[in-house]
């Protein structure tokens, strides 16, 4: 079988590399011929563990092609962006253009496969009136499915052989000829459903998780009113067998939290308003995090470390980033801000000048790299202060003042007069 994998980014590349890694012909598509130049040369341009390696050697056994040019192929794979509109809807642009590629290239019976995260009714709104116009009856000439990618960056490579996969056809025998392309190397169930259960399943994951850490941020929020150590709260919570509150943090990033919930709301907003809630709740949390560095610090801070400029630990990825929009919100008050991220080549600048004479570091993603930091740069600031709002930090100093989201509540309602260790 030969596929094509049309959009080489963090999910494209790892699935182009998994089916060659299983003996299927792979061709590579991209319209970034910088990103095509790179891979013809050997070398990846994103960070997944395991990835380069497994790259290399499929690269040179042939199996997979990076190519600037779409090829004829019996299975197509559109896995290219889906940002969100002004109006927070689904940008579906990047996945007419595919479309429009491959259909000069279609022959009956071949596949197109969705990957890209989408709104309900995109692929049999999109999609299907595309080819039908171009003379294709889909599910008769060609078939057409959607399977949302299900993966965690940082664990692409073991997710995309042991997760399951939702296989959803605008018919059943779109569906079943969509399980065929999976099953040369999916070890998780395959699903098979309609393409519409399908979209509107994948986005109800994401959107699960974006409600119920933003009921976390929000019980942040109340506890630090009401003096209360939210972190010792969910602690407690969660020794009960059926309650399971998520982690708070400084707002939630990448392509699918951040957005996949909108694509929901805009299709239905009336039906949606605890969605949009949780929504705005978590949006608010990197300005609340800005203003609880005006309350720790009097609003006398003039420099901050924002430790972290990725959404998400030990990765490169920084789309919708908190961090970032921490840092703008800071900036609007007139602070200096140096954003350090060892993980994101734009942003991993020499740590001594991102820490010297800094009146605070706000630890904003989870990478192992801050888990402790060298003495040295702690003690080059002008006020050794810790803001944790990812409660990873091991390292102990006499004169450290550690903060993190459970313990805001200290410095809301109490005078300014202490310093204090992690317990």
């Amino acid at each position: 079988m030969k596929i094509a994998i049309i959009g080489l980014g963090y999910i494209g590349l790892p699935t182009a590399v998994m089916f060659a890694k299983h003996r299927q012909k792979v061709i590579g598509f991209d319209t970034n011929k910088e990103v095509i130049a790179r891979l013809q040369s050997g070398f990846i341009h994103i960070e997944e563990p395991g990835l380069q390696e497994a790259f290399q050697n499929v690269l040179e056994n042939g199996l997979l092609r990076p190519v600037s040019q779409l090829e004829p192929a019996d299975t197509f794979i559109i896995a290219v962006p889906t940002p969100h509109m002004e109006d927070h809807s689904c940008d579906t642009r990047y996945i007419r253009q595919a479309v429009q590629d491959v259909i000069p290239l279609l022959e009956k019976g071949n596949t197109i496969i969705l990957e890209s995260t989408v709104a309900p009714k995109t692929t049999t709104g999109v999609i299907q009136p595309m080819l039908e116009e171009a003379g294709f009856t889909v599910g008769v000439d060609v078939h057409v499915v959607h399977c949302p990618e299900r993966v965690l960056p940082g664990q692409i490579m073991m997710e995309l052989v042991h997760n399951n996969r939702i296989i959803g056809g605008v018919t059943p025998e779109c569906a079943i000829a969509g399980g065929q392309v999976y099953q040369t190397f999916v070890k998780g169930e395959m699903v098979l459903t309609d393409a519409s259960t399908a979209e509107l399943s994948k986005l109800m994951e994401n959107t699960f998780r974006d409600t119920n850490i933003a009921l976390a941020n929000e019980l942040v929020k109340l506890s630090a009113e009401l003096d209360i150590n939210a972190l010792d709260v969910i602690e407690m919570a969660n020794k009960h067998s059926r309650v399971n509150i998520h982690t708070p943090g400084p707002g939630v990033g990448g392509h699918c939290l951040a957005v996949d919930p909108y694509f929901i709301t805009t299709a239905a907003p009336e039906q949606t308003p605890l969605i949009q809630t949780a929504r705005e709740i978590n949006r608010s949390m990197p300005e609340y995090v800005a203003q609880s560095v005006d309350v720790i610090t009097n609003s006398t801070a003039k420099k901050v470390v924002i430790l972290g400029a990725a959404y998400k630990g030990n990765v490169d990825d920084i789309r919708e980033s908190p961090a970032l929009k921490i840092a703008e919100h800071l900036q609007k008050r007139g602070i200096e801000v140096h954003v350090y991220d060892p993980h994101v080549a734009y942003y991993n600048m020499n740590p001594e000048i991102a820490f010297a004479d800094a009146d605070m570091a706000v630890i904003a993603t989870e990478h192992d790299e801050f888990k402790r930091l060298p003495m040295s740069l702690l003690t080059s600031m002008a006020n050794m202060q810790i803001f944790d709002t990812k409660n990873i930090f091991e390292g102990d100093h006499e004169e450290l003042t550690y903060i993190t989201l459970g313990t805001l509540h200290r410095y809301t309602n109490r005078p300014r007069s202490f310093t204090h260790k992690k317990a």
